[in-house]
């Protein structure tokens, strides 16, 4: 069963996305230099996870109230504040930054009085302090576990591609990471451990489409060995290029949701989701393919006859 809209879509079109290359080159650029200089000069919003703070472990006799607990505690003044959910329906973990100056254990003590005021048969089950050692180790670690997957991800598409394409896809989804890291910073979107799992999320997908791309290269390659790269690039896009939007927009729309109703806690989730979604996509045709323009790339030479002329578009 096809998706309804798939009719929509043209089955068979003729962009040439080389000639766009060079224009897309400039964009990536600014882009890459304005993220940079947004990290540079604004950081990220660091949470809790990572600035250090305290967590409260809460049960109520109902299911738990998330949405009025971070109300309750940002009424209270206190910065940071959230709650999400962990174990059973009446479980929360509330997480917040304590006043400045305060005494820590009494400030605990008293929001706690008067959460159990506000929300009659609350029982509190323990009480944590991330502190700022733990919250840079958190950090660090972080970012050590997208370097590890962005390396195992070049070796993957090394040793399944080659030398070039493994090149290409570490520098597009490098490319993709500094352009959400940039956009975070900017916006000043909240940075948590969250943020570091949908960071993952993003480069998997890229990846992922990276695979699709070079898959697609390869197998026109191998049929049209006489053929201009370039001219085999546009032949390859072209018939991809209905699963390419089916796939995004299929994505995009389980995100949506998420990204606008979902409210605060799971906001940095989806947001991040969603750009790395489109950057991702954008990266495969104008940061991973323009690498093989530039360095060349090894066609087959006995996989399959070769075929002179100009390459035809088949069926995606």
């Amino acid at each position: 069963m096809r998706w309804p809209l798939a009719r929509l879509l043209p089955e068979h079109s003729h962009i040439d996305f080389v000639r766009l290359s060079p224009f897309a080159a400039i964009l990536s650029v600014l882009a890459v230099i304005g993220s940079i200089a947004s990290f540079a000069t604004l950081g990220l919003n660091l949470g809790i996870d990572f600035k250090g703070g305290t967590v409260l472990e809460a049960v109520t006799p109902g299911p738990a109230p998330f949405a009025q607990y971070r109300a309750a505690l940002e009424h209270m003044g206190l910065r940071d504040a959230g709650a999400q959910g962990f174990g059973s329906p009446n479980d929360a973990l509330l997480k917040f930054q304590p006043l400045a100056g305060s005494d820590p254990t009494a400030a605990v003590n008293d929001i706690k009085a008067k959460l159990t005021q506000q929300f009659p048969g609350v029982q509190f089950r323990s009480t944590e302090v991330v502190g700022p050692k733990v919250s840079g180790e958190l950090f660090r670690s972080g970012f050590m576990a997208l370097g590890i997957a962005m390396v195992l991800m070049l070796a993957y598409i090394g040793f399944r591609f080659g030398l070039q394409q493994g090149l290409g896809a570490i520098l597009a989804i490098l490319h993709d990471v500094l352009l959400t890291i940039g956009l975070l910073s900017a916006m000043q979107v909240e940075f948590s451990m969250t943020s570091i799992a949908a960071l993952l999320t993003v480069i998997g997908y890229s990846m992922n489409e990276k695979v699709i791309t070079f898959d697609r290269l390869r197998e026109n390659l191998r049929k049209y060995r006489r053929t201009p790269l370039a001219e085999v690039i546009n032949l390859s896009e072209n018939e991809r290029l209905s699963r390419t939007i089916i796939t995004g927009a299929t994505a995009l729309l389980a995100l949506a949701g998420m990204l606008f109703l979902a409210g605060p806690a799971l906001f940095p989730l989806a947001f991040t989701m969603v750009f790395g979604i489109l950057i991702g996509t954008y990266s495969s045709i104008y940061v991973a393919l323009p690498v093989l323009l530039i360095w060349g790339v090894k066609r087959g030479e006995d996989e399959a006859p070769a075929r002179a002329g100009k390459a035809q578009p088949s069926r995606p």
